[in-house]
């Protein structure tokens, strides 16, 4: 198989191990598996028939009989006790060599089931991983599976037990391949999957800002669950560059605004917690009122400004100019501050259409015969003292002003 067809995981382990038989990794396995290869691969079931100093015999069957050092017994057996066995070798009394301790890693082995939850000690440390023995079986758990994140230092994992899931057997490699990363991402999602259970749309949540990116911040709302607040989410003020407005470990407060893939993906709004002023819009602004605002986005359909924190209106091309235009960047740009008329307004729609005004007041192109100096005084006033001024009422103003 070619490098570049390899599956990650087994280059990883191929690095790790330099070619290494797993079961070498402890001088007591290797005897256990001489003896798979002297005698019989299968376990064979003896009955202890007496113990002599350091000896127990076992009847193995019909003129078959072995013999093993009590020290691999727990304690010392009695007559009558049975045990799995594996033959090491024959002597030349026809008295087989035993050993139980090859019995009890034959018989581990045979149990271990890719996907199986097993505990498993560390034993050793290499730069690709740890070694580990689960029970008397050798295993392997590449770096990038001992923990939920990088591990720079995995001495701090040496002689600690963990519950691993098994990766992978490969049993004429005599190789076990184990995670503990698997287990930890289990718990991770049954913990998120509980927590996502009391979590409702709608309901207002406090949580601690871990992570910034350009399209949002992701907000820790209970122990393993983070929401995204999305940037339009942020505030009714348009946010350009969220790290001016949020920091990690900054405590936030919003409401979920949806929940998905059982608790995987949860959306937050902080936007929606601030008053919105839309709600007021209808009596404040109406037809023919004449503003300021602040160009936030050119589109090539015209210009959105923005009147107030949370409330956009569009100036559509054909109202930018008196003269026909091919991009609307010709005319404005973002940031530029332009005086505008209200054409329309639907509060239910959250739409008001614009028209640009001249430096006098007038609408682009338009006859309206009025003092350029008094329309400019009284927008001026008008600003300082509301959100808009009835266009007659201010041609009115301006005649009575230049009669004067």
């Amino acid at each position: 198989m070619s490098s570049e067809n390899r599956d990650p995981l087994e280059s990883e382990i191929e690095a790790a191990l330099g070619g290494q038989n797993l079961q070498e990794i402890d001088g007591s396995v290797p005897q256990a598996s001489s003896a798979r290869k002297a005698g019989s691969k299968e376990l064979k079931r003896g009955t202890v028939v007496g113990v002599t100093g350091p000896d127990v015999f076992v009847e193995l069957g019909p003129r078959m009989q072995g013999v093993i050092s009590v020290s691999e017994f727990e304690t010392t057996p009695a007559a009558g006790d049975s045990f799995d066995f594996t033959l090491s070798r024959q002597d030349d009394d026809g008295l087989w060599q035993l050993s139980r301790r090859g019995a009890k890693e034959l018989a581990a082995w045979d149990e271990l089931e890719v996907g199986s939850i097993v505990k498993a000690r560390v034993t050793g440390v290499n730069t690709g991983g740890l070694e580990l023995k689960v029970g008397p079986v050798a295993a392997f758990m590449p770096a990038s599976h001992v923990s939920l994140k990088r591990e720079d230092d995995l001495s701090a994992f040496l002689n600690e037990s963990m519950l691993c899931q098994v990766l992978e057997i490969a049993r004429e490699r005599k190789r076990v391949v184990i995670s503990r990363r698997a287990v930890l991402e289990d718990e991770r999602d049954q913990a998120r999957a509980d927590a996502a259970d009391s979590l409702t749309v709608g309901s207002l949540v406090r949580g601690k800002v871990t992570r910034l990116e350009k399209f949002g911040a992701f907000v820790q709302v209970a122990p393993g669950i983070e929401g995204l607040v999305h940037v339009s989410q942020v505030s009714r003020q348009r946010v350009e560059d969220i790290s001016e407005v949020l920091k990690v470990g900054q405590d936030v407060e919003a409401q979920i605004q949806e929940i998905t893939e059982g608790g995987r993906r949860i959306s937050l709004s902080m936007k929606a917690l601030e008053p919105d002023p839309w709600d007021e819009a209808s009596g404040r602004y109406h037809e023919g009122a004449m503003l300021e605002g602040r160009v936030v986005r050119v589109a090539d359909f015209g210009a959105f400004v923005e009147l107030e924190p949370g409330v956009d209106g569009l100036v559509h091309v054909s109202q930018l100019a008196s003269h026909r235009i091919s991009r609307v960047r010709e005319v404005v740009s973002e940031g530029d501050t332009i005086p505008v008329r209200v054409l329309s307004i639907d509060v239910h729609g959250r739409r008001i259409s614009l028209s640009r005004l001249d430096e006098h007041g007038a609408l682009l192109g338009s006859e309206e015969a009025a003092d350029a100096g008094a329309i400019r005084d009284v927008v001026d006033s008008s600003q300082a003292g509301g959100l808009g001024t009835n266009l007659g009422n201010l041609f009115k103003k301006a005649l009575e002003e230049s009669e004067d």
